[in-house]
């Protein structure tokens, strides 16, 4: 059994879970991708490999909130275009966690960390704006959808860090606010439901982690309903380089733990 009960907490390390849970539902409702933040924190404090078992739960808690609030902005060909390559990469993330141990998962979820932020800079300095979504269904934007998306399924499944990838995929296709974070909603929540059986089957959530979730949701709503608020007043620019930063934090720290 590879998970971890609310009992193995001390106070310090619960009230820091709970303050990753609470930026979980303010990136889902905010700035899509912040939660790689959480994710350093939860493999910090819980062990790596039994991290992402533990966060999968609140994650989907904070995606069915995120629909809740954005369901009429989807784009569902972007969607239709993604799933397929998700798959792929969905499946070939189980394998590497069938055979990979905790510490190579942590090194993993470091290198992926830091990858991440790396795809962020480069896609704030080169996204391209104002083109039109539908773009996302010709032959070009059906080859980027596999790409991106077999990559976003394989970080997500290993890390439950897809988040920068879609970002910088949705993004680069040229989605406004509105339109990304619903088509974002949607996506995380259908990937993130279709993992659980995998997680399942790898022992990565049990009755132990459950209820270390159970004792974790009511901190999603906070954070979401502070996203929703924040989602039209934040200054995107500042708030997206304190998450390079703070990731990039995360990400070295796991590295030489």
């Amino acid at each position: 059994m590879d998970t971890i009960s609310l009992s193995h907490l001390n106070p310090w390390g619960f009230a820091a879970l709970a303050a990753a849970v609470a930026l979980v539902g303010f990136s889902k409702t905010a700035v899509s991708g912040a939660n790689t933040v959480s994710l350093a924190v939860f493999a910090v404090v819980l062990p790596a490999r039994a991290s992402t078992g533990v966060l999968l739960p609140l994650l989907i808690a904070g995606d069915v909130l995120a629909v809740l609030t954005y369901r009429r902005h989807a784009h569902w060909p972007t969607l239709w275009g993604l799933f397929p390559a998700v798959a792929v990469g969905v499946v070939l993330g189980t394998g590497f966690l069938v055979w990979a141990g905790d510490g190579m998962v942590r090194v993993s979820i470091g290198a992926i960390l830091l990858l991440m932020s790396a795809v962020t800079v480069w896609r704030r300095r080169t996204a391209e704006r104002g083109r039109d979504p539908e773009e996302v269904v010709t032959r070009g934007g059906r080859v980027k959808a596999r790409s991106y998306g077999a990559l976003g399924g394989f970080t997500t499944m290993v890390a439950n860090a897809g988040g920068p990838v879609m970002s910088l995929y949705l993004l680069s296709a040229g989605f406004r606010k509105l339109g990304f974070l619903g088509t974002s909603a949607f996506f995380y929540l259908i990937v993130n439901i279709a993992k659980v059986p995998f997680s399942v089957g790898l022992g990565l959530i049990d009755g132990p982690s459950l209820l270390l979730d159970a004792a974790l949701v009511v901190f999603v709503v906070p954070g979401a309903l502070l996203g929703k608020w924040a989602a039209r007043r934040i200054d995107q620019r500042l708030f997206e380089r304190l998450v390079i930063a703070a990731t990039v934090v995360g990400g070295v720290q796991l590295l030489v733990r």
